[in-house]
Parts: structure tokens; sequence; C-alpha cells
């Protein structure tokens, strides 16, 4: 699909006033966005690692058994201190890991706000009892996590979850790679 370089480049190019691909000058630091869900799991397998699935995401985001209602804490309020959303500046993804006020439990940076993340899993309700589910069921539509800047801070709670399909991009889409520990 992507023989070369240059058409990989434009795939990522979902909106021209918002494209920030990590090799450009200056933008190493920035989380990478405008992928669909196929670029997103390809790059995870290439990086040596995998797309979580949303009760993985989840989890980090959440602090565990902690069930934080934001990565910083279990019941507080967002600011631009802790979360890059709509309402802060830049109008665009800034640097992975400029709001340390805002990191999860386990260290985790940018888990709400910046760039929403996709996850493994196709869209659907949640299954009761569910323990460490994992959607798998092709569907629609594939989960995104985490709010992004473009998106309110009421998107920023770790409860937060949007559905989109799996060959869309935008600059507010990116991914998060997971590791087996």
């Amino acid at each position: 699909m992507y023989p070369t370089k240059d058409s990989w480049d434009t795939s990522l190019s979902c909106d021209t006033d918002q494209t920030w691909t990590p090799d450009s000058a200056g933008n190493e630091t920035r989380p990478v966005s405008c992928v669909n869900w196929y670029q997103a799991a390809a790059f995870c397998i290439w990086d040596g690692g995998f797309l979580p699935s949303e009760a993985e995401w989840n989890y980090a985001a959440a602090g565990g058994a902690a069930q934080r209602q934001f990565p910083w804490s279990v019941a507080a309020s967002i600011s631009c201190t802790n979360a890059h959303y709509n309402g802060c500046d830049p109008r665009e993804p800034i640097n992975v890991g400029t709001l340390p006020a805002g990191d999860g439990l386990y260290g985790h940076s940018d888990l709400s706000g910046n760039i929403a993340e996709w996850t493994l899993d196709w869209y659907s309700d949640y299954g009761t009892p569910c323990d460490n589910c994992t959607n798998a069921t092709p569907v629609m539509t594939r989960v995104r996590r985490g709010g992004n800047f473009n998106l309110s801070g009421g998107n920023a709670v770790t409860t937060s979850r949007a559905n989109f399909p799996p060959d869309s991009s935008v600059p507010g889409g990116g991914l998060r790679c997971a590791r087996t520990p």
C-alpha cells in the first residue's frame, strides 16, 4: 500500500495544516498523529510492541485498582498544567511528556489529552461480567481512548472512549505502543 517513503508521508497528511511526522525537523518528541488503525498496528509491530487492548489502556490510565478519574488523581479538576485539550495553547499536539503533573500512577505521560490513541478493540458496549476483556468481534469501528488537543477537558477522563472506522485518520488521533513487561 505504501511502496515508498513519500507515499507513506502523504498518507500521514490527514490535514495539511496539522500534520506532524516524527522525522520532520524538530518533531522527534511529538506524538505520531494522523494515522489510521492499520498504520498504528503496523508501527507498533515494527517497533517491537503492540496496540494495547482497551482494558490494558484503561488499566494504565486509571491506575489499576485506584480507578482514577484522571491519570494523575482519583478526583481532581483538569487544567492545562496536567492535560493538553481544547482551551490550552498551542492548538496542536505538544511534545510528549511536557506536562509531568498529568502523568499516570505508573509514570505514563499524556494519557489524557494531546492525542487520542487507537486500541486493539472493536467498538461495542462493554460485556458483563468482564475481566480483562478484549472485543475481537469485527464491527464497523475501532476504539480510541484519551481525548485530544481538539476536544474539551471533559474528554480527558479515563472513562472517555470514542469509535472511528479503522481506515480513518485525524490530526488528534494517534497511537501508543504497549510492551510485554
